[in-house]
């Protein structure tokens, strides 16, 4: 199956998509997506081609993916809380002609900064699935197109700070929104799209899962608590998928009443501390079952299912992927032990865009390597123990230090710097920046966040600055972010 037929999944005249006041049969659906198909070809889109998608959460966006999905292109989704400067290194290194996008957007001067000369042209996502009879009806796709083609680059930085494209295939997608059917939603059952539909966890188990199922599908276009709780009470939602700080605001705000139509509530992105997790259930009775995975695995690699979860796991492995523990050698740890969690199956990438030795080191000997370390109990539900690489989780947004460091160091005045992740009450994690200057050099921190709003997310933004005479380094020369966070977290419970 490819990825664009699951919108044939529901029967007809039953609701697939409820955005604000529209309200949208599976019928219609189809005949929306097949509009924008129409207008995409006429533009020139062909099998192949990367369009990137900018925009928040809407029907818009199912249909500009479902379309591009439908004539063998690649969608791009692009964070639409990015810089300038972020999106014009995605569409350069996707190499995307067009995008598709909510508001205007002015990449001229950005594209020219990495010296890219590229043609992009803009379309207005909220337009492209207007139904206009006069666009001729664009061809089918070729016989020889399979369901082992790339359907999305998904970007997701890595530890050398620049983004990396991971390239899911349709059969990735599909097999992993099968994998989903352990959480038995049913096609009476109305879910919740919160979380962002660029996130791999919010696409594929609050898009792409409800439609495999012909569920109903009831968007919102960013969290705010008010507006979450009365569309939740209102809409009868019955699953949710959401992030940790999203579980601790309905803690917090909601009513019991209000979460009376919840039978399935997950979390993921980043793990979930386990006062949270109970603070939710002794108010709602309600399980939280939590949820692992990577934009590399399509992304849901463990989930615990709804008839039995393990409060602080992460659950076991979906069906269909073979999973191991391995030590620093590449052996299996013994039973009991932590190791990297390393994983097989058809969710798994097909390889990052246009990188071929990184390819090469996360799918070395067949297997994707997390990078995450983790233990399995005896029923072989998972506990992710600890991160491998250096990256933050905030919100459930990846944060990669490096890229951050990287503008730090442009900043005048900066000899040193180093971010590293810091436990936060709302956020899960932030950013705190450590830093040097160089003789006789001072700084406005001010200034300096100022300088960053401008060239990064906003959530990307460390929270705290911290300046040092100098910052520790190992045997090696590297900078010994370990022994700054142990010196800071020493420092502060000593106040």
């Amino acid at each position: 199956m490819f990825v664009h037929e699951l919108i044939c999944q529901g029967e007809p005249d039953s609701l697939a998509i409820v955005d604000h006041e529209r309200r949208i049969t599976y019928r219609e659906l189809q005949e929306h997506v097949a509009a924008c198909r129409n207008r995409l070809y006429a533009a020139g889109v062909r099998v192949g081609d990367r369009v990137s998608i900018f925009s928040r959460n809407s029907a818009d966006y199912i249909y500009a993916y479902m379309a591009i999905a439908s004539l063998g292109a690649i969608a791009v989704p692009i964070n639409f809380q990015l810089s300038n400067r972020e999106i014009a290194y995605i569409i350069k290194d996707s190499g995307s002609r067009h995008i598709l996008t909510y508001q205007p957007l002015n990449l001229v001067d950005a594209l020219s900064a990495l010296r890219c000369d590229m043609r992009v042209t803009q379309h207005d996502i909220r337009q492209m699935g207007k139904i206009d009879a006069s666009i001729p009806t664009a061809p089918s796709l070729p016989p020889t197109f399979d369901e082992q083609n790339p359907c999305v680059i998904i970007y997701t930085s890595g530890t050398t700070g620049s983004p990396k494209g991971a390239v899911l295939s349709h059969r990735n997608l599909v097999t992993n929104a099968s994998q989903m059917s352990i959480m038995h939603c049913k096609r009476e059952h109305h879910v919740l799209c919160v979380l962002p539909m660029y996130h791999c966890f919010g696409w594929t188990c609050s898009v792409l899962y409800p439609l495999y199922c012909g569920a109903e599908i009831v968007i919102l276009d960013s969290f705010t608590p008010k507006e979450t709780i009365s569309v939740i009470r209102e809409e009868k939602i019955n699953d949710l998928y959401i992030v940790p700080s999203i579980c601790s605001l309905l803690t917090k705000l909601a009513s019991k009443e209000d979460m009376a139509s919840l039978r399935l509530v997950v979390s993921g992105g980043t793990t979930l501390p386990l006062k949270i997790e109970q603070d939710f259930m002794n108010k709602f009775g309600v399980d939280i079952c939590e949820g692992y995975g990577l934009s590399e695995t399509s992304p849901v690699v463990t989930m615990n299912p709804p008839e039995k979860p393990k409060v602080g796991s992460c659950g076991p492995v979906v069906p269909g992927i073979a999973w191991k523990l391995i030590d620093s050698d590449g052996n299996e740890v013994p039973k009991g032990e932590a190791g990297e969690l390393i994983v097989k199956g058809d969710n798994i990438m097909l390889g990052y865009w246009n990188l071929p030795d990184a390819t090469k080191n996360a799918l070395r000997g067949g297997w994707l390597h997390t990078g995450d370390v983790a233990r399995a109990d005896e029923e072989g539900y998972i506990y992710i123990v600890d991160r491998i690489k250096d990256m933050i989780i905030s919100m459930g947004e990846n944060i990669y230090p490096r890229e951050v460091e990287e503008l730090i160091y442009q900043f005048p005045g900066i000899s040193e710097a180093a971010v590293v992740g810091i436990d936060d009450k709302l956020r899960g994690q932030a950013g705190a920046c450590f830093y040097s200057l160089h003789d006789g050099a001072s700084i406005n921190i001010r200034e300096l966040k100022k300088f960053l709003q401008a060239n990064l997310a906003l959530y990307k933004i460390p929270r705290e600055f911290h300046e040092l005479p100098s910052l520790p380094r190992t045997s090696t020369g590297k900078i010994a972010k370990r022994q700054i966070l142990k010196d800071f977290l020493a420092k502060k419970n000593a106040k």
